[in-house]
């Protein structure tokens, strides 16, 4: 990734775009200003956003929390798969109908943040494709005709909308109830249930199984049987290894190869990928987008330390963080069955440990708050330039097992 000046003067975080089947569409970038005085180049920042996201590649959300930045960008007319958020205030200002219809017209699907006070001009409303409101702003839409007293007339036969706040699986099926066409944020913190009971998922069980396999070392021919019980979770597993983000120069076309040409503590690592990626819910496609990316991001943070056991233990870290939603159980017992490192099993159960500073950040760039990201970023010493340039390259990296 190139090295943009631009991403010392920011900060970055992200959750999901997400669809009524529970498919992840897109993804939603939120920037903030470090500094609200400082001119930003937005130049710069699509470059940075085009290397993650490319042209032909999955659509980007941007939601720039700089009302200056956000008129320049609007002006330099952005490749069509970047969606400008536009705050309603700013789409009712006169000044900004021209570069909005003029982005349209080029091709950009554009989207309504907040509710407007007051009916938009008339050129702009055809130009924006969805209106976003936050959950907790939309207590009064009415669940059966999903329409809200509370906003324009027009704009509610005009613009379909996209619900953001979503924390809690049952908040993201009450606002597709309300008639939401997709939702933005992350459907992971409901409560657990602590329960011993075993996954009723049979692809989960058998690579919790492969993984304490490999973590014996057991025979290849004991792992071929046990990897033969579930056929599309070893096609599943060889694509992950041959794909662009695991840089082999040579395709592996066998489990046993694959063991010959990684060794058992590399495979591992694709193991609990596979097993972050495994169930079946569709209530757990965003739990699964997330855990591919904390991974991937927990490890790229670790990039500069050149530390691979390191980099390693924090990639199985971040794609475990959320099996305990996968599994509905509390790591305490889930552990009990999935070997993991020591560092990774403190940081698990009990939040503690050298990797919580690690874990902690990636919460803050998934919690859309500018104080938190600084807190985190400032526990581990790293700069924002750093910690962005980790972001934008485990985006790309996740890009590429999707």
């Amino acid at each position: 990734m190139t090295d943009h000046t631009i991403l010392g003067q920011i900060a970055l975080a992200y959750c999901p775009v997400i669809d009524r089947n529970r498919s992840v569409t897109a993804t939603r970038l939120t920037v903030f200003p470090l500094n609200q005085g400082v001119g930003l180049d937005s130049a710069a920042l699509l470059s940075a956003v085009g290397e993650a996201w490319p042209v032909g590649g999955p659509q980007i959300w941007l939601n720039v929390l700089s009302e200056g930045l956000l008129h320049d960008l609007i002006a330099a007319q952005p490749a069509t798969h970047i969606l400008m958020e536009i705050p309603s205030f700013m789409a009712c200002e006169p000044e900004s109908i021209a570069p909005i219809c003029t982005l349209h017209a080029n091709g950009n699907l554009l989207l309504l943040k907040g509710r407007p006070l007051r009916e938009l001009p008339r050129e702009v409303l055809p130009c924006f494709k969805y209106s976003i409101i936050d959950y907790d702003d939309d207590r009064r839409v009415d669940p059966y005709t999903g329409i809200s007293n509370a906003s324009p007339e027009s704009i509610i036969r005009t613009i379909g909308h996209v619900q953001s706040g979503i924390r809690t699986v049952e908040s993201m099926e009450n606002a597709f109830r309300r008639g939401a066409t997709a939702v933005l944020g992350w459907p992971i913190d409901d409560a657990i249930e602590v329960s011993t009971r075993p996954t009723d998922q049979p692809a989960l069980q058998v690579i919790v199984m492969l993984i304490d396999q490999v973590h014996k070392q057991a025979d290849i021919e004991d792992l071929e049987r046990t990897l033969k019980r579930d056929p599309p979770l070893a096609y599943k597993l060889m694509r992950f290894i041959n794909s662009p983000a695991f840089g082999l120069s040579v395709e592996i076309s066998s489990f046993r190869h694959a063991i010959m040409i990684l060794g058992y503590q590399r495979l591992k690592r694709w193991l609990a990928l596979l097993l972050a990626t495994a169930s079946k819910d569709p209530n757990m496609r965003p739990v699964m987008f997330a855990a591919v990316r904390r991974g991937l991001l927990m490890e790229e943070l670790a990039r500069g330390s050149g530390d691979g056991e390191l980099s390693n233990e924090l990639f199985i870290c971040g794609v475990f963080s959320l099996l305990d939603r996968m599994f509905r159980q509390p790591f305490s017992e889930l552990l009990k069955t999935i070997p993991v490192p020591e560092r990774v099993y403190q940081v698990l159960v009990d939040g503690t440990g050298p990797y919580a500073p690690y874990i902690n950040l990636v919460k803050a760039m998934e919690g859309q708050t500018l104080a938190e990201i600084r807190e985190s970023a400032d526990a581990l010493m790293m700069s924002f330039g750093d910690v962005n340039s980790a972001m934008l390259r485990a985006m790309s990296a996740s890009s590429q097992l999707d």
